[in-house]
């Protein structure tokens, strides 16, 4: 069990009495339970549910109106970061920290494009985990040393490859890009810009063309070193 005195020292930046409120989606069991456990004991921090998906995480954040979340991202039916991209568009300034397995670059890339406040790894002994916690409530960010290296490298080789160079969108293109950049899925951006999903589609097509690209991955990349949203 862990018993964080003084929450990290960041008792001086919350409210006077207030305790963060967290939520966990997380799959496995005996992990989802592990976890539950530690974050009951925690100073500091008002655990109120964990799920085993994220199915109907928009309306578990709803409910729970959660500061943080903690979201793995290989579960049944929804996933972690298209769950992300759904509660990020409906509430923008939740902070959600992915923990996961996968130290898979397309993946942090996509989860940081997404909104996440951080990424850390599931191997984290429980100590650096609940400080992340109080360190995306406070406006930071974390990741693990082996995932900040890896975006670092990321960025640093995606730069050093390709000049920065016009790419013509029109302003609806540049619309569609900038909530593709933020995670969300055709149905989604079709909702959002009132469109038809067909319609997005085609955008969304004619942005690869542009960008010379074939995935989203690819575009939000690109989106993002070009500076193009």
């Amino acid at each position: 069990m862990i018993f964080l005195k003084n929450a990290y020292d960041c008792g001086d930046r919350l409210k006077i009495g207030y305790m963060i409120r967290v939520i966990l989606f997380e799959d496995n069991k005996s992990l989802r339970q592990s976890l539950s456990f530690v974050l009951n004991d925690t100073e500091g921090i008002h655990f109120t549910g964990a799920f085993a998906d994220a199915n109907d995480a928009v309306a578990r954040v709803t409910s729970h109106r959660p500061d943080v979340i903690l979201m793995d991202i290989q579960m049944p039916g929804i996933s972690g970061l298209e769950a992300l991209a759904r509660i990020k568009a409906r509430y923008p300034n939740v902070k959600i920290l992915i923990q996961t397995i996968f130290e898979d670059e397309a993946k942090i890339f996509t989860a940081i494009c997404a909104g996440a406040s951080g990424y850390v790894l599931k191997n984290t002994d429980t100590e650096p985990l609940i400080k992340a916690i109080f360190e995306v409530y406070n406006g930071g960010s974390s990741l693990t040393p082996g995932i900040a290296t890896k975006v670092l490298n990321m960025f640093h080789q995606k730069f050093q490859q390709k000049p920065l160079t016009f790419i013509d969108l029109t302003e609806r293109e540049k619309e569609i890009l900038t909530l593709l950049v933020k995670g969300q899925s055709y149905k989604l951006i079709a909702d959002n810009c009132q469109i038809s999903f067909n319609t997005v589609h085609t955008h969304i097509k004619k942005i690869y063309e542009k960008l010379h690209v074939n995935s989203a991955t690819e575009a939000v990349s690109m989106a993002i070193e070009q500076k193009l949203v």
